[in-house]
């Protein structure tokens, strides 16, 4: 027997499909609406992540303020006379700078001998290390710059074992100071061409 499917059936039917055909599509718009609103939920937190340790590499730096050398002038001494056998390097935050340990930064020492990495003294690191000493300091953190107005030595002593050899007349010698953030400071300074009779000296 043959079965006829009227005009009104036959547009139910079609009804029908369309009516599925437009669900399948609102359901694959939504996935797709929430993949869209995830990724870009990531994408923003990974922006704002990626911005901040950026802006960090660029403020977080230090700022020189001063460096001087000590000049050793004692003839029994096993350092030569008339050579420098300290350098001190008074530094503060940069402007816009935030919170910096000085016993997380790493120093790279470029000078006549070859470049040197040093440590904090108190990281524990074997090896030629730095000190650091407050000058100027707003609380009773021995390490940390935190404010604008403190004022921090950091001293190398070439006077140690494992130091390179005191800086002799007209000598370059390049610090590169890194802070946990990443950013870097570098302060060059040659030595005088002449240390005779004197006990201090501005680099």
């Amino acid at each position: 027997m043959f079965e006829f499917i009227t005009d009104e059936e036959e547009r139910g039917q079609v009804g029908i499909g369309t009516l599925i055909v437009f669900i399948a599509m609102v359901l694959v718009a939504a996935i797709a609406a929430g993949v869209l609103i995830n990724t870009a939920g990531f994408l923003q937190s990974k922006s704002q992540e990626t911005g901040q340790q950026s802006s960090k590499q660029v403020s977080n730096r230090l700022q020189e303020v001063v460096t001087t050398g000590s000049v050793n002038t004692n003839s029994s001494d096993s350092i030569p006379d008339d050579t420098i056998e300290q350098v001190n390097v008074t530094v503060t935050q940069a402007p816009g700078a935030g919170e910096i340990d000085l016993s997380n930064a790493t120093i790279n020492w470029i000078g006549p001998q070859g470049t040197e990495t040093l440590t904090h003294n108190s990281s524990g690191e074997a090896g030629w290390q730095f000190n650091t000493t407050a000058v100027k300091n707003t609380d009773d953190s021995d390490t940390v710059l935190n404010d604008a107005d403190d004022r921090f030595n950091i001293e190398f002593d070439l006077t140690l074992s494992d130091s390179p050899a005191a800086l002799g007349e007209g000598e370059e010698v390049t610090i590169k100071i890194n802070t946990m953030s990443g950013a870097t400071t570098s302060i060059r300074f040659t030595t005088p061409e002449s240390l005779g009779q004197k006990e201090a000296v501005e680099l």
